[in-house]
C-alpha cells in the first residue's frame, strides 16, 4: 500500500493511473479537490478496490494520522501543492498554507507513524516529495542547466513556497532521520492538465476561436517533460533512489514558449483545421508579461540517468502530438473543467483578450 497526496490533480492523477496500470499494489489517494483536483481524471478507477479515495486537506493532522494508522503504507508520495505561478502572484496565501504549512503537518504525521513502525518496516519506508525546477530561479541564455547542487533562488511566491517545502523535507531527514527522497521536475504537459497552463490553454482557446495569449515576446525558455515520463521517473526514484538525495527530472527539451504555441497550432491545423482554412497562428496575441517572469529554466537530468538508469521515453514531438490528440478526443472533460470560476479567473488575469 502507498499513500499519495494530491492524487486527483494533473501529475498526481497521471501517477495513480500509471501505478495501477502496472501494479496491483493499492493506493490511498488523499486530495482536497480544489479547483485543479478533478475526480473525473480517475473515472476509470471507479469501483476498483485498489484505489481508496479520501477527500480531505493534507494539513488536517487527525485525518492523516487516521489514514496512516488504518492503511499502514510503505511509502508516502507527496504531490499535493498549489502550483500555478500566476495564481500565486494574485493570491499568495493559499500557496503558503498548502505548500509550507501543509507539508510541515504531513511531515509531522508521517514522522510519528514512521517512528512507531517495526525496524524492518522503518528501514524500508520512504517519503517522496515532488517539487519543481522553479526553486532554482532563472538562468541566463548560456548558463548550464540546473543541477541538484544549484543554490535556491526562487523568484515567485509559488517558487518560494516550494523551496520552503523542499527545505522542510531536507531538515526532517537530517534532524529526525526520516527516509526522504526529493524530485525537482521541469515543466510537465500531457493529459488531464487544467487549462490554465500554457499547452492546454492554447489548445482549448484555439478550438473555441479565442485569442491565444502569449506573455511578452514569448521567448521565455522552458524544459518540457511529458507527464508519463515524469511518473516513470518517480517510480524509479521510489524504487532505488538514495535516501536523503534529490533527483532532477527533465525532458531534455528546452524550447521557447512561442515555439510551443506555434507547434500546437500546426498540429491543430492538421488534425482539426479551422473552417476558414487559416492557421490557428492567426489567433496568437502578445499580452503584457507577468511580474518577475523567469526567463529560462533548464534541467540537467544526468544524475538520475547515471545513478538510476532513467531517461525520458518521449521526445517533445511525440509527447506534444499525443497531448493535442488527447484534448481533441476528450471534449467532455474539457467542458466539465471549464467552470464559471475558471472562466472568471482567465478573464481577470489575461483581460478581455482571453474572454
Amino acid at each position: 500500500m502507498i499513500l499519495v497526496t494530491g492524487g486527483a490533480g494533473f501529475i498526481g492523477s497521471n501517477f495513480v493511473l500509471d501505478w495501477l496500470a502496472q501494479s496491483d499494489e493499492p493506493v490511498v489517494n488523499l486530495d482536497k479537490l480544489t479547483y485543479a483536483g478533478n475526480l473525473e481524471n480517475l473515472a476509470s478507477l471507479q469501483g476498483d478496490a485498489r484505489h481508496v479515495f479520501v477527500q480531505a486537506d493534507l494539513a488536517d493532522r487527525a485525518v492523516v494520522d487516521r489514514l496512516l494508522a488504518q492503511h499502514k503504507p510503505r511509502a508516502v508520495l507527496h504531490f499535493a501543492a498549489e502550483s500555478h505561478v500566476d495564481r500565486s502572484i494574485h493570491g499568495p496565501e493559499d500557496f503558503m498554507q498548502t505548500n509550507i504549512v501543509g507539508t510541515f503537518r504531513l511531515l509531522e504525521a508521517v514522522r510519528a507513524y514512521w517512528s512507531g513502525l517495526p525496524n524492518a518496516e522503518r528501514s524500508a519506508f520512504r517519503f517522496l516529495h515532488v517539487s519543481t525546477d522553479e526553486v532554482y530561479g532563472t538562468l541566463s541564455k548560456d548558463a548550464p542547466p540546473f543541477a541538484e547542487t544549484n543554490p535556491y533562488e526562487p523568484n515567485s511566491p509559488y517558487a518560494a513556497s516550494k523551496a520552503a517545502s523542499d527545505h522542510l523535507v531536507r531538515a526532517w531527514h537530517h534532524t529526525y532521520g526520516l527516509p526522504t527522497l526529493t524530485t525537482n521536475c521541469s515543466n510537465n504537459y500531457g493529459p488531464y492538465q487544467f487549462p490554465e497552463k500554457l499547452i492546454p490553454l492554447m489548445i482549448v482557446n484555439a478550438l473555441a476561436d479565442k485569442p491565444l495569449p502569449v506573455y511578452g515576446d514569448g521567448l521565455q525558455v522552458r524544459d518540457w517533460l511529458y507527464v508519463q515520463d515524469h511518473c516513470s521517473a518517480i517510480r524509479r526514484v521510489l524504487e532505488a533512489g538514495r535516501v536523503g538525495e534529490t533527483y532532477n527530472v527533465g525532458g531534455w527539451n528546452e524550447k521557447p514558449n512561442i515555439e510551443i504555441v506555434h507547434r500546437v497550432c500546426e498540429l491543430l491545423d492538421g488534425l482539426r483545421p479551422r473552417a476558414d482554412g487559416r492557421s490557428y497562428k492567426a489567433q496568437i496575441v502578445h499580452v503584457q508579461d507577468r511580474p518577475g517572469h523567469d526567463r529560462r529554466y533548464a534541467i540537467d537530468a544526468r544524475k538520475i540517468e547515471w545513478e538510476l538508469g532513467w531517461k525520458p521515453a518521449e521526445t517533445f514531438e511525440t509527447g506534444i502530438r499525443k497531448t493535442v490528440q488527447w484534448y481533441l478526443d476528450h471534449p467532455d472533460w474539457v467542458q466539465h473543467v471549464q467552470s464559471g470560476s475558471y472562466r472568471e479567473w482567465v478573464q481577470r488575469h489575461y483581460g478581455a483578450v482571453a474572454a
